[in-house]
């Protein structure tokens, strides 16, 4: 049975060894039952699943069990890309009530159940303290609102500086306040620009949301044209241009210039596997967690966070669909989730941990990670068969938002314009699908 998963490295090595605990179980089976035909699970890494899984799909010759996104999950379902697990989830007394209800429900599309959470995904704010130690604030008092996270950043923001008499000096501040012309940005206190991942999504932070119910686009409601006038702001305080040449200079995720590792980024918001990368390749980095701030006059968005998961599915044309149910079903118990939440430094979509679980973490802030992800403000991608559009038109309004080419209102109207029709035209042809 073939099973693709987009995992590499620490996590694909943490899965790994899921499938090999699968195997040698199927293995041991065959031998106390010899004529019991075993399941043997081949895991083959694959990147850009989110493209290939579909083509494979459609070409008639796609994996047996796939571990994918649930942000897409709506978009495959509606594309009748997925065999709904419905029947094989009842018949093995898997229950909604197993699982923190927000992440069992990623899964559920149109009424039905297409997948089951593997890991799920909270995001809070990373801040470095030996930065925070250095520009006088108080690295046990993280910022709590956007106000008080905005003066931390102006603080923290440094800058070289070339004199005329050709002498330098490290200034802090934002540019308005760095006068000369010759200087460099050295650290942000603040990016919201970074990472790019989540750049469509701060408008929850100021209570706002991409869409109210399943068919109307509010891109550009007051919440979200909000955030990203806060957004924009960080433009015009650094500079557009000094913040693309200070932007050029970072590296990849999964290296030492990663720009939190590097020290280029004071504060930055991610998730809990960033704990591997720091123990990996910023070792000395000392750095704490809290959750993302809130507006001063919105204190009911507290604990705001991202909640998505990546998941296990049975893709449509699948030769063994039953066997790959088995194997997810094997994968999903609490002991095999919590081996891959351990191995990845994540916490598991399950309702109960083992109760040595947190006492066998590595990462110090796993508690703060999962109450983010259970969190009454915690969100998660609407369940749309345009999604891809929507983050792409959000990320190309957003570009043009950063860099002073058109103002939060004009952008983001156009986005509900061309979304609100792609929406309409999905509806209609569900709908159709429906015989409704």
């Amino acid at each position: 049975m073939v099973y693709w998963e987009k995992w590499t490295g620490i996590e694909g090595e943490a899965v790994e060894r899921v499938v090999d605990a699968f195997n040698a179980r199927e293995r041991e089976r065959t031998r106390q039952e010899p004529s019991y035909r075993p399941i043997e699970v081949e895991r083959v890494t694959v990147s850009r699943i989110d493209q290939k899984l579909l083509v494979a799909i459609a070409g008639g010759n796609p994996p047996d069990v796939a571990g994918f996104y649930s942000f897409l999950i709506a978009t495959y379902a509606d594309k009748g890309a997925l065999l709904d697990l419905d029947a094989q989830v009842q018949r093995a007394g898997v229950k909604r009530s197993d699982y923190l209800a927000r992440y069992f429900d990623l899964g559920v599309h149109r009424g039905k159940l297409w997948c089951l959470p593997t890991m799920p995904s909270s995001v809070a704010l990373h801040y470095n303290r030996r930065a925070f130690n250095e520009a006088g604030l108080d690295p046990d008092r993280p910022p709590r609102t956007i106000e008080e996270l905005d003066h931390a950043a102006e603080r923290l923001t440094l800058w070289e500086v070339t004199l005329p008499n050709g002498k330098q000096r490290i200034q802090a501040g934002y540019a308005s306040e760095v006068p000369h012309s010759r200087k460099r940005l050295l650290r942000a206190g603040f990016l919201p620009s970074d990472p790019v991942a989540w750049t469509y999504a701060w408008g929850y932070y100021f209570g706002g949301k991409l869409m109210d119910g399943p068919e109307r686009v509010t891109s550009d409601s007051p919440e979200n044209l909000r955030a990203y006038r806060w957004v924009q702001g960080y433009s015009k305080k650094l500079g557009v241009d000094a913040v693309r040449r200070f932007r050029s200079g970072f590296g990849t995720f999964a290296s030492p210039e990663n720009p939190f590792l590097s020290g280029k980024l004071a504060m930055q918001l991610q998730g809990s596997w960033m704990h591997n990368f720091i123990a990996r390749y910023a070792p000395g980095l000392e750095w704490d967690v809290a959750p993302f701030p809130y507006p001063a006059d919105r204190p009911d968005l507290a604990n705001t966070s991202i909640a998505e998961a990546d998941v296990l599915l049975v893709p449509r044309g699948s030769r063994r669909p039953e066997e790959a149910f088995e194997f997810i079903r094997f994968a999903s118990a609490r002991e095999n989730l919590e081996a891959i939440a351990l191995g990845q430094q994540k916490f598991t979509p399950l309702a109960s941990v083992s109760p040595d679980f947190f006492e066998r973490h590595e990462h110090p802030y796993i508690r703060t990670f999962r109450e983010l992800g259970a969190s009454p403000n915690a969100w998660s991608a609407p369940p749309l068969g345009v999604w891809n559009q929507y983050t792409r038109e959000m990320r190309a309004a957003i570009d043009k938002i950063q860099n002073l080419a058109a103002t939060p209102e004009a952008a983001l109207a156009s986005v509900r314009a061309r979304l609100q029709a792609a929406v309409d035209r999905d509806l209609r042809i569900a709908r159709r699908r429906a015989g409704t």
